[in-house]
């Protein structure tokens, strides 16, 4: 495992990420999603709540240009289940499954951003928790090599996951000029039992120049009772 302070830290522009894991204590399933950006657009955010779920929300409306890949809902719940994903591919999932599809089944009428030349990867992951257990997957659709000709699809399941273990998944693999898309398996990365302190950890390491929001959530495992945090760079 690595530490998110040398995962963030060492990155100008990890774009997007997704963090999925375990307290060490073993009680709590965590997510955290944050945003960055480059342009006035994308950085022209804040995250609100809508529901069980979050949304992204232009800071200033009069600045708001292109809505189509910046504006979404990150996090929906649906029954005992979490989606957290980079974008509308949200919905697809949410719609998918409550239709009876897995998680994997949703996603194949969806491919990587239509951002070229960057084709930024959409990145995406649900938490089951039922009956005091916990499993959660995650996906990445990506181009092949910036070829969007070809896409590429992996799906990753973490059954019985490690106390104080997690793992992260983001946009890109560095800042660049196009965006190189993120590469492997999600990272395994520890996990805090603190939220305070894992947000904290979060947000100070992201870029001071390109963070925009955070999300964290930490879910009690066996009662389902959930905690969230978010922070705004736009205030």
């Amino acid at each position: 495992m690595t530490s998110m302070k040398h995962e963030l830290s060492t990155n100008a522009y990890p774009g997007r990420g997704i963090v999925v894991g375990v307290t060490p204590d073993g009680k709590k399933a965590v997510t955290a999603y944050f945003i960055m950006g480059r342009s006035v657009n994308s950085r022209n955010r804040v995250f609100v709540t809508e529901g069980e779920g979050i949304r992204t929300q232009a800071f200033d409306p009069s600045k708001l240009e292109d809505p189509s890949l910046i504006i979404y809902a990150p996090v929906r719940v649906l029954g005992d289940d979490t989606i957290v994903t980079n974008g509308d591919q949200t919905d697809t999932i949410y719609d998918g499954m409550s239709k009876g599809e897995t998680f994997e089944q949703s996603l194949r009428c969806r491919e990587f951003e239509p951002d070229g030349p960057n084709y930024t990867p959409r990145i995406s992951a649900v938490m089951h928790l039922s009956g005091g257990k916990f499993s959660y997957e995650m996906s990445i659709l990506k181009s092949n090599n910036g070829d969007p000709s070809s896409c590429q699809r992996f799906t990753y399941s973490y059954e019985n996951p490690k106390a104080g273990q997690g793992h992260f998944i983001h946009t890109y693999m560095h800042d660049g000029n196009p965006l190189p898309s993120y590469e492997g398996e999600p990272t395994p990365v520890e996990i805090l039992d603190n939220m305070d302190e894992f947000t904290k950890l979060l947000w100070e390491n992201l870029s001071e120049d390109n963070k925009v929001s955070l999300f964290v959530r930490y879910i009690d495992i066996a009662t389902g009772k959930t905690e969230t945090k978010i922070i705004n760079k736009n205030k």
